[in-house]
């Protein structure tokens, strides 16, 4: 034949696509979400999440993305809404199995019914996640809340550090070392009456620069650690256990309950309509989400949310940083001493600061997950050095990051003239000290919770009233801590 008749016949398309991520299947999938343990609240979330990922094949940066809001019901059935590349929004039905892995999340974050105001906040207002600023330690933190700006505007980047034009290690308790104004006197040169109440002491300084004292605006500001010392030139208040009762211990839970106390008699007697009510960690330090003393603590906050709801407060709640167990399975602590580490390969002469050191060492021993390692003056000149020690620290277990001075500086937002010449993180169960010796581990009560890290860089990011259009768009993006007084103040409705 001189043609072919069947040329013009076209069999049916096959298309085979073959991607390069493996599926689960359904019985890995089971197993994968039935070995994880969820007595913790960690266990939950993360039993949580993955279900969410395995049953809606949402991608990672997704599901991880999601705000309360983003698990809504639609008639009798629920749905997740999730942020897919480009900004756009994609929104599936929920898989039964996955609506009750998140459901047991949610509700044992809101601590199995003993927040009740708490929750009535998340249902009304905003619930949802923001970054803090790094390192995850106090000072650095709450330093960024009140001035509305990260560490490298405000200048402080730890609790301490190593001061090198004087050559002194030094801790950063001081409105000295401030390179911002607080909000708080522009809030009272406005007509507000502002007041401050911190659990710790060393904070208070920072807390009242501008604020009270000499030529100061005229606010208040005090600690419960310190309540009863409080005097009117440099507090704006006296007769403060008076007012709210005894001194508590710092080393309780007390301490932090005490502050809100505070807030509502300041609140309530028209003492001031403007507050920062900052509480201590001693609680997040010693016990675990789920110990019937965390509940109980949690418990008592609420009371005292509640009472500030009753009194037609607007509320923001957030937090400077979160909390993880840093310790082996015999219970004690996960410590990478660094400062041995670095001598016993490169020689003498490394310094290593560890920022989380202040006066509160029954709350962690100066252990963290964050360290700034000076490097040896004597070979100041060898430029191989620094990329050689960093190299090598990210090769040990348990170190996840690792950043020259100038990287760390962009990249974590900190003023390059109070750091090292290197920034070292380490991993959600592994803490950063100096040398043994250094650190007086018999000072711990208990086993040893810490934070510093990029493990406790999330924290909540709660309102008790809606949020208006520009801050709900606002807050799908890259909500950070420090943003929680100009959502409180300008973004609700």
């Amino acid at each position: 034949l001189r043609a072919n008749p069947a040329s013009s016949v076209r069999g049916p398309k096959y298309s085979i696509k073959r991607g390069r991520t493996p599926v689960l299947s359904a019985e890995e999938a089971r197993q994968l979400l039935d070995s994880i343990e969820t007595d913790t609240l960690i266990g939950l979330r993360d039993r949580a999440l993955i279900a969410v990922m395995v049953f809606s094949f949402a991608r990672v940066t997704a599901a991880v993305s999601m705000r309360v809001e983003d698990y809504f019901q639609v008639g009798k059935r629920w749905k997740f809404r999730f942020m897919e590349k480009g900004g756009k929004y994609n929104e599936v039905f929920a898989h039964h199995n996955a609506e009750a892995y998140l459901d047991e999340y949610l509700d044992a974050a809101l601590l199995r019914g003993r927040m009740p105001h708490l929750q009535q906040m998340s249902l009304v207002g905003y619930r949802g996640l923001a970054r803090a600023a790094m390192p995850t330690f106090t000072n650095v933190n709450n330093s960024s809340i009140v001035t509305g700006t990260p560490p490298a505007v405000h200048g402080i980047g730890g609790n301490f550090f190593y001061d090198t034009t004087t050559e002194q290690e030094v801790m950063m308790n001081s409105a000295k070392f401030l390179r911002a104004e607080t909000l708080f006197p522009a809030a009272h040169r406005s007509g507000r009456r502002v007041a401050v109440v911190t659990a710790k002491e060393k904070l208070r300084d920072i807390f009242a620069h501008g604020l009270v004292g000499a030529g100061a605006a005229g606010g208040i500001a005090f600690s419960s650690e310190k309540a009863r010392e409080a005097q009117i030139p440099s507090h704006g208040i006296e007769n403060v256990e008076a007012l709210v009762g005894p001194t508590p211990l710092i080393y309780s839970g007390h301490a932090s309950v005490y502050v809100l106390k505070a807030g509502v008699k300041l609140l309530a007697g028209q003492r001031a309509d403007f507050l920062y009510l900052s509480t201590t960690d001693f609680i997040q330090h010693k016990f675990a989400p789920e110990a019937p003393e965390a509940l109980e603590f949690y418990a008592a906050i609420d009371v005292e949310l509640g009472e500030l709801l009753a009194l037609g407060a607007v509320i923001g709640v957030t937090a400077d940083h979160g909390m993880n167990a840093k310790q082996r399975a015999d219970g004690t602590p996960n410590v990478i001493y660094l400062e041995c580490e670095l001598v016993q390969k490169f020689g003498p002469g490394f310094r290593v600061i560890l920022p989380i050191t202040d006066p509160y060492v029954a709350h962690h021993g100066a252990l963290g997950s964050f360290a700034q390692v000076h490097l040896p003056p004597s070979r100041a000149q060898e430029a191989t050095l620094a990329t050689a020690v960093a190299e090598w620290l990210l090769g040990l277990p348990g170190i996840v990051e690792v950043h020259p001075r100038t990287t760390a500086a962009r990249l974590l937002e900190l003023p390059p003239d109070r750091m090292g010449d290197l920034v070292v993180s380490s991993g959600r169960d592994v803490v950063l000290g100096r040398t043994p010796a250094y650190h007086d581990l018999n000072a711990l009560d208990g086993g040893l919770r810490s934070h510093g890290g990029r493990y406790e860089e999330m924290v909540p990011f709660i309102l008790s009233q809606p949020l208006g259009p520009i801050h709900a768009q606002r807050a799908r993006g890259d909500v950070r801590n420090f943003d929680i007084f100009e959502f409180t103040c300008n973004g609700t409705l």
